[in-house]
């Protein structure tokens, strides 16, 4: 990403309705997939091991502590800096290619949406699973549709969109069993797909006109972003009983299983 959309990122992750409503969406379904795991964690007195590759400003890392011990990945020396800060978490400048942890160490892995910008998906996906204790999960949010792919994208250096079947696809060619795939943004796709059409085709014709804009670069009257991260925080009530056909975004959980032997 650009040293632009870092400070956005840092800036707005807090309010901004998109950043309110995938936060509550992620809580949600990780909610109820480690169940379980966090039971027999506060049995065994193990809390579980998480780690986020692609952390960013540490928005997320701080909040995952609530399921376990967490630690950080990102490959940008400045924004680890930044994110051990925020967080108070223990923050390694690394890339996905070559994760400095002990095989089998880790009980969750997250990716939120980070895997669209790592070229080598597959070395990636290799290197998860060899860091992932046996039954352990590892998640996914990723922007979704190829066909939307736009200057935006360009911008934050995505190197694909996706959908379902293409990253359960390569989940499932990684040795990880896909347990959950949802698109998610629902509610909203029906506003944003002609949006960021129109867009595309304006760019094409007329140029575009500020190559380093975002989607996050344009103001939202507070009322606005109130009620549009209410609509969007909305579907954590479904997501983790029912998946989604389409969506702005796709969340993938994967697992490891555990052997046969």
């Amino acid at each position: 990403m650009e040293p632009e959309a870092y400070r956005q990122f840092a800036d707005l992750e807090e309010n901004h309705f998109w950043f309110r409503g995938r936060r509550k969406i992620f809580f949600a379904i990780l909610n109820k997939l480690l169940a379980s795991k966090l039971q027999a964690a506060e049995k065994e007195k193990a809390p579980l091991e998480i780690l986020e590759i692609g952390c960013g400003a540490g928005n997320l890392l701080r909040r995952l502590t609530h399921f376990g011990r967490t630690k950080g990945v990102e490959l940008n020396q400045d924004l680890a800096t930044l994110c051990q800060e925020r967080s108070e978490r223990p923050t390694l400048c690394a890339n996905a290619y070559n994760l400095p942890l002990p095989d089998q160490s880790q009980d969750l892995v997250c990716l939120f949406d980070t895997i669209e910008h790592i070229p080598d998906e597959a070395k990636a996906l290799s290197e998860i699973y060899r860091v992932l204790k046996p039954g352990g999960l590892v998640i996914f949010s990723v922007p979704a549709y190829q066909f939307l792919y736009s200057n935006n994208d360009r911008v934050a250096h995505h190197c694909r969109r996706y959908t379902k079947g293409r990253l359960q696809k390569a989940l499932k060619e990684a040795s990880l069993t896909p347990i959950k795939a949802t698109y998610f943004n629902a509610f909203l796709f029906p506003l944003i797909l002609p949006a960021v059409l129109f867009t595309k085709v304006k760019d094409k014709i007329l140029g575009v006109k500020n190559p380093d804009h975002t989607n996050l670069s344009v103001k939202i009257p507070k009322p606005l972003n109130e009620t549009l991260a209410g609509i969007m925080g909305s579907e954590a009530s479904l997501l983790p009983r029912i998946n989604f056909p389409c969506g702005h975004s796709l969340i993938v959980v994967g697992k490891k299983q555990r052997s046969s032997s």
